[in-house]
């Protein structure tokens, strides 16, 4: 399987190093502590709680090891190069709905950092994938599960 390099900010990468580390540190013990406290508890062929907390801790392990990759394909974004006339990660965007004329501020970030409630969305989304590229002035027509969207993109900032 081909893992997919995804670009992030330092505040998003930071983010994930330390979702690592406290599954790490923190999941790990109290996955070890629900294992004790249910070996405890007498015969493990009939122990439910047991079974229980082998099931958790193997799917804590399966976390740490997807954020393991996800962190190993991670990449921190290099604004030095960056056309910034142009929709890319990290832009901030004003865009103006063209059906009902409202005005939404956006910053389109990797899809493990978008937050809509935050203004935050993913450049793999369809808004964000329609967005890139795109300079202020633009008219992105954009289909989304509702149906086509028009926005035209008023500002670009970082």
């Amino acid at each position: 399987m081909a893992s997919t390099i995804n670009y992030y900010t330092p505040e998003g990468l930071q983010k994930l190093k330390d979702e690592l580390q406290d599954l790490k540190i923190r999941g790990r013990a109290k996955a070890a502590e629900d294992l004790r406290e249910a070996r405890d508890k007498g015969d493990l062929s009939e122990n439910a709680e047991y079974d229980a907390a082998k099931d958790a801790q193997g799917l804590l392990e399966l976390k740490i090891s997807k954020l393991e990759e996800v962190l190993g394909n991670a990449r921190l974004i290099d604004e030095t190069n960056m056309d910034f006339s142009k929709v890319l990660i990290m832009s901030k965007v004003k865009l103006k709905n063209l059906k009902n004329n409202m005005v939404l501020d956006y910053t389109l970030v990797a899809e493990e950092e978008a937050n809509l409630a935050a203004g935050k969305i993913s450049v793999k989304s369809p808004i964000g994938k329609g967005l890139l590229g795109k300079s202020a002035g633009d008219t992105a027509e954009i289909t989304v599960p509702a149906g086509k969207l028009q926005f035209q993109i008023l500002e670009i900032s970082r």
